[in-house]
């Protein structure tokens, strides 16, 4: 990893770290809450889940944006994040592997992920699979939102400087892969979209 990208790495830890934090008591207190007066109505509802959301969203942030080591990621800490992002959203998440993936290939398809988020703002379903070798990532909806020129950055068109912060995961996915040794390809149809992440080949 480039130095710029490993202190953005570094910074992006070192940010969800200290989140994760408070946010986590915050939660605590609202069990305590919830214990001791049970019928708390609607409000204390919308705090829980609002704060079960940030946490979920700082969980896969961390993962996204935040450095990387050769450690597995479980399926079970993967299937929670998504659980709880995407449980208020209109996007189904179906991450259907079975077994872990290094931290680097969680991160790789966490920002895959994101990308067909932005181009499905109607909604829709996206399915997460691995078929040995690489991730596929496939979104399933009636309608596509795509703008050319962020989805070019992923195919290798040249970094431009007026990426807005909602996109950031079009301009770093590409630069993550080169320097992995991954490729990314895609594929579109009239009602599918896919994102295959592949590892370098062996020689």
């Amino acid at each position: 990893m480039s130095l710029d990208a490993n202190f953005a790495a570094l910074i992006g830890s070192r940010i969800c770290h200290d989140l994760i934090s408070p946010i986590g008591a915050i939660n605590n207190g609202l069990e305590l809450i919830g214990m001791t007066t049970p019928s708390l109505g609607p409000e204390m509802a919308l705090i829980s889940e609002s704060v079960t959301n940030a946490s979920a969203r700082i969980r896969f942030f961390r993962i996204a944006f935040g450095a990387v080591s050769e450690q597995l990621v479980g399926r079970p800490e993967v299937v929670s994040i998504l659980k709880d992002v995407y449980a208020e959203t209109r996007l189904t998440v179906n991450w259907t592997l079975a077994t872990g993936l290094q931290r680097r290939e969680v991160r790789l398809a966490f920002l895959a992920l994101m990308c067909l988020e932005t181009g499905m703002p109607y909604g829709g379903r996206i399915e997460v699979a691995h078929d040995g070798s690489s991730v596929i990532l496939t979104g399933h909806a009636d309608k596509f939102k795509i703008e050319g020129a962020l989805w070019d950055l992923l195919e290798g068109a040249p970094q431009y400087a007026d990426v807005r912060p909602a996109h950031v995961q079009f301009g770093l996915l590409p630069v993550l892969t080169l320097e992995s040794g991954f490729t990314t390809d895609l594929e579109r149809t009239e009602n599918m979209l896919t994102i295959r992440l592949s590892p370098p080949r062996s020689t």
